[in-house]
This record gives C-alpha cells, structure tokens and sequence, in this order.
C-alpha cells in the first residue's frame, strides 16, 4: 500500500496527513533520515523556509532528501516547500536544495495581511477551477528547462510547476477541502512505482 512522508520538523504538516488520511493513504511524518527510508513519496509543507532548512542540517536530512529527488521519488513542495526545493532564491537566505531548475523570490506577494484567494485553472485536475489560498506566498522568478507550468493566476504569474518527480506549489492545497492535487500528486507516485517495476 502507498505510504507517503510528510516532512514535520516544522510548519502545516498536520493539515497536509489530515487531507492524505482522508484520501485513504498511509502516512508517515518524517523527521529523521532513516523515515524516509519506506516512504513512496514526500510533501515538504508550508511554514517558515529558513527555519525548515535549520532543523534539516540539524536533523541530518538534507542529504538524505537530495539522494531520494534523484532517485526519482515524488516530493511535492508546497509555499516553503517550493522556496526549498528551487535551485536559487532572490534572498540571501535561506539555502535552498537545488532540486528543481527555477529562481524563487520569498513573500514576494507581501506579509501576512497582503494573503489572497483565487481561482486558478489547471488543466491537469480538470475543472471546475482550484480556489488557491496564498499566505505570505514566494513567487517563481524564473522557470528553467524541463519545467512544466501547470497554473498561472490571472496576472500570469506561475503557481504550480512539474519538473519530472518533482512539484512545487505557491499555494496552500492542505487548506482547502478540495483533494485534487493531493490526488495528482498520488497519480505522480503510482506512475512512478509502475514504471520502476
């Protein structure tokens, strides 16, 4: 059966193994280097990057992530997940993985009171369109080769991308009740398993 790793150092995970949970799919939430070990895929949750980034050098995760990006394991980045998974950010810190072939501004949509919804059409889940939910959200700055864009808001502006086994996502989809990227995200792991088979 499918087990998906949340990554739980900091930040909304709870809300990410609420949604997954409700979708009948086993979780683990991920702390250490050795959880990451029988998992099928991993969402990095929204929160505080700098602070994420922190706990995974203090946790000795870092390297351990990087290694299963590139043995093709699904992660799905979502709002600090994002910043965390770009290959470079417009600030100085924190530093990111370098997974995911694109540049990241952080709060590059404003503060906290600057939050907003909108609904976005993505062809990939089909319609009616997804009401995104961005708080203090990062921006891609730019999108670089093998980077597909799944979602623009209406000023054109990038808000879900795929690179190959990797998603990154502006918005907050664990805060919503709509279970549609959850469940693409799950169709990403299941294609991914079939074709190591």
């Amino acid at each position: 059966m499918l087990k998906i790793g949340i990554l739980a150092v900091q930040g909304d995970f709870a809300e990410h193994k609420l949604m997954l949970t409700n979708l009948d799919v086993n979780t683990v939430e991920v702390r250490l280097p050795n959880q990451l070990e029988n998992i099928d895929g991993l969402i990095i949750p929204g929160g505080e990057s700098t602070t994420i980034v922190q706990l995974l050098d203090i946790f000795d995760i870092k390297n351990a992530i990087v290694k299963k990006a590139e043995t093709g394991m699904p992660i799905w980045g979502t709002c600090a997940g994002m910043i965390i998974l770009a290959s470079s950010l417009t600030d100085s810190r924190p530093t990111p993985l370098n997974l995911m072939n694109t540049v990241v501004s952080r709060n590059a949509f404003g503060r906290q009171i600057d939050s907003f919804e909108e609904d976005i059409k993505i062809d990939a889940i089909g319609e009616p369109k997804y009401r995104g939910i961005f708080i203090r959200a990062p921006m891609f700055v730019e999108i670089g080769k093998n980077v597909e864009v799944l979602a623009k808001l209406k000023n054109n502006k990038a808000v879900l991308v795929r690179q190959k086994n990797l998603l990154a996502s502006s918005f907050h989809p664990e805060l919503t009740s709509d279970t549609r990227i959850h469940e693409y995200f799950i169709k990403m792991i299941e294609n991914q398993i079939q074709n190591k088979k």
